[in-house]
């Protein structure tokens, strides 16, 4: 086992859902497979327009090939563990780059950089998962902790702690928080069905971030399966009296039993309003779920 890095496009051609599942060819099968039961963080490429850089943190559960495509691989990510960040962080920074591992013996950035697939050694992952002291998911870790001369000894500490400290995510209440905070920064804050912006006296948004296909039913904490809605339109959502089409046109359910008064409830242009960059807004994948299991046809 060992950590790694995933190379993933927004436009990707390949069939990759992030939070499911990460398609590669061949070439890259021994890395993969050197990740199964540990974790990885996906990474956006800097010519890709508005990157994301490493945004995103997942584990992989096996290694299949893929039955669709052949010569082509499925690495299966285990459920309820792919979690967003809050703040993606950046390739470099301004003490050069955050991955070190990409660096030749000179302190060049080599071709290694380039690999779709790559392993990432514990220290490179404990700094990119605590780099952002704003909102960090994990506390960060300094690479330049341990004492000159001690690095072999210090290396199986900083393995363990690099486990011990990604741990953290798997916390209910931590991936909550954290998922909500991306719904509601992709939203700016706003009610997707009413489309309105409250916040209140104490400058908290009054919005929740809602889960399309719900955690209990195996709904991932990614960006695309959650949609802000205010408290009125999260419950009706959720009991099925409200639905969306995969362009986001909003269905009301024939059980409501005052569907004018809904119908001024929503916001006038009868659709959801939507996150400006399409890796936000709600898949398709999840809106059909909900319809086909929780709205009231």
């Amino acid at each position: 086992m060992g950590f790694g890095v995933f190379i993933h496009r927004s436009d990707s051609i390949y069939d990759d859902s992030p939070a499911e599942r990460y398609q590669f060819p061949s070439q890259y099968l021994q890395r993969v497979q050197a990740c199964v039961g540990d974790w990885i963080i996906y990474y956006e490429p800097r010519k890709v327009a508005e990157t994301r850089g490493y945004f995103a943190v997942a584990k992989v559960q096996q290694v299949i090939p893929d039955p669709g495509t052949s010569g082509m691989y499925l690495a299966l990510i285990e459920p309820g563990s792919y979690l967003d960040f809050v703040n993606p962080v950046p390739f470099s920074g301004a003490d050069g780059v955050v991955e070190r591992g990409v660096l030749n013996t000179q302190g060049r950035i080599s071709g290694r950089a380039q690999s779709a697939v790559r392993p990432i050694s514990p220290n490179d992952f404990s700094r990119i998962m605590g780099l952002d002291d704003r909102e960090p998911l994990l506390p960060r870790v300094d690479a330049n902790a341990s004492p000159p001369g001690f690095e072999e000894e210090q290396a199986p500490f900083q393995f363990e702690q690099s486990r011990d400290r990604v741990s953290y995510i798997a916390s209910r209440i931590v991936r909550d928080r954290v998922f909500r905070q991306v719904v509601l920064s992709a939203y700016d804050k706003r009610c997707a069905i009413t489309g309105l912006k409250l916040i209140n006296g104490g400058g908290r948004a009054e919005v929740d971030a809602a889960h399309i296909r719900p955690v209990e039913a195996s709904g991932p904490d990614i960006v695309s399966n959650g949609i802000a809605l205010s408290g009125t339109a999260h419950w009706m959502f959720d009991r099925g009296l409200i639905g969306l089409t995969d362009n986001l046109e909003i269905l009301i359910s024939r059980q409501v039993n005052d569907p004018d008064a809904v119908r001024g409830f929503i916001n006038k242009t009868g659709r959801a309003i939507a996150p400006r960059r399409a890796f936000e807004r709600p898949h398709a994948h999840f809106l059909q779920w909900h319809r086909e299991h929780c709205f009231k046809q």
